[in-house]
């Protein structure tokens, strides 16, 4: 099964035409975690994907684990981000158990990879400590250039998954009503729901642009109150 998994790695070695969207998608939804789970001690992360969060929350976190399923992307990571302290654990989400109980829990732009997401949900808010706060970060379906795409006759159907999508192990797209769905099957609540990093056009036309660092960040910052329209969509969970 790990072969299985080994597979989709180029996608996260960095030569990717959405390494432009991933980066600030994965560097500034840390952040928002980060800012809303202060005093926070111990995390537990499920996958390493690019990196940039796990390397992130290991600066933030006094106690930060992280589950990985292929062999081929903990390599890569380590080959990135050779300082890193995080605890990386090879299991795959579905199998890992532990005694341990964590402040924090992030299931960041996992479920759309997962064949059951809902399972994944259930599973893993058993092993937060009594107030503990879990993340779920998510691709979204209705991002403003998709709605655009949609609108202009360009894209047929918005949850239509793309060549890259397949690349990246991508099962499903969501959107604010599908993951709102998702969480309350799973017997949680939304304490906050928020945006991450409002797109207005396509990866090409935002890298044509060549937007100051500052533009970038001020869509990211736009975007927390507007879920609906942004790229990602994260939500802070807790067990009902």
């Amino acid at each position: 099964m790990s072969h299985t998994l080994d597979k989709h790695v180029a996608a996260y070695q960095g030569d990717n035409l959405y390494d432009f969207d991933n980066e600030i998608l994965l560097t500034w939804y840390p952040q928002r975690v980060a800012f809303n789970s202060a005093g926070a001690r111990a995390l537990l992360e499920l996958g390493l994907g690019h990196g940039f969060a796990t390397d992130f929350f290991s600066r933030h976190f006094d106690r930060h684990v992280v589950l990985e399923g292929s062999p081929a992307v903990i390599g890569n990571f380590g080959a990135k981000f050779p300082g890193c302290t995080a605890q990386v654990i090879e299991s795959f989400f579905e199998k890992f158990d532990t005694e341990e109980r964590f402040d924090v829990i992030v299931i960041g732009f996992i479920l759309e990879h997962v064949d059951e997401p809902l399972g994944i949900i259930e599973r893993y808010r058993k092993f937060l400590s009594p107030g503990g706060k879990m993340f779920l970060a998510v691709p979204n379906a209705e991002v403003l250039n998709r709605r655009l795409g949609h609108l202009a006759g360009m894209l047929d159907d918005m949850e239509a998954l793309s060549e890259n999508d397949h690349l990246l192990g991508h099962k499903r797209y969501y959107t604010v009503r599908s993951l709102a769905a998702e969480i309350d099957r799973a017997g949680c609540r939304i304490d906050r729901m928020e945006g991450i990093y409002l797109k207005p056009f396509t990866t090409n036309q935002m890298m044509s642009l060549k937007l100051d660092a500052k533009v970038i960040l001020a869509l990211c910052e736009v975007g927390i109150a507007y879920p609906e329209l942004c790229c990602g969509l994260l939500a802070q969970i807790s067990a009902r």
